[in-house]
């Protein structure tokens, strides 16, 4: 075979990462609460107080919170997470805005979806007026094509003159 027993040559992948995690796993350095905080496979920051830079954020690189853009501020009021502009806080987490940029997303397909309907009911009405008038575009196109078959015969006529 190609490799002994308890090396990492396996000729399945599940085997090899399963004996590749085993043989890591005394490597890792045990956690030391003061770095990372309480729980430090998390890099999202919780459990800091605000306005600090954590270890987390420095080894992570997602910042904690971020200042909101007028755009942001604008889906953040639409979506009801804030009454007023000045109810913003300078500085908002990317889960806050995540959260709210989902919502409008929600709102706008659904007003998306209403307004498709509206015109879905005023398309049936302006066709049924315009079979009551017994317009169709059959009779259009044959109106439009007689229409171009007289110019042609007019231009014809004045070009048989001319001669």
């Amino acid at each position: 075979m190609l490799g002994a027993s308890g090396s990492c040559f396996r000729l399945r992948v599940g085997r090899l990462l399963a004996e590749r995690q085993q043989l890591c796993a005394p490597l890792r350095r045990p956690l030391v609460p003061g770095i990372l905080g309480s729980t430090a496979l998390s890099c999202t920051g919780q459990n800091r107080t605000p306005g600090t830079i954590g270890s987390a954020e420095k080894i992570c690189g997602v910042p904690d919170s971020s200042k909101p853009s007028t755009f942001d501020k604008k889906i953040l009021l639409w979506t009801g997470r804030f009454k007023t502009e000045g109810d913003i806080p300078p500085r908002i987490s990317p889960q806050m805005l995540d959260a709210a940029m989902n919502k409008a997303r929600i709102k706008a397909c659904y007003i998306m979806i209403g307004l498709t309907i509206v015109a879905c009911f005023a398309v049936i009405a302006s066709a049924k007026r315009a079979a009551e008038r017994h317009e169709s575009l059959t009779s259009w196109n044959l109106a439009k094509k007689a229409k171009w078959r007289e110019e042609a015969a007019l231009a014809a006529e004045a070009k048989a003159k001319a001669k």
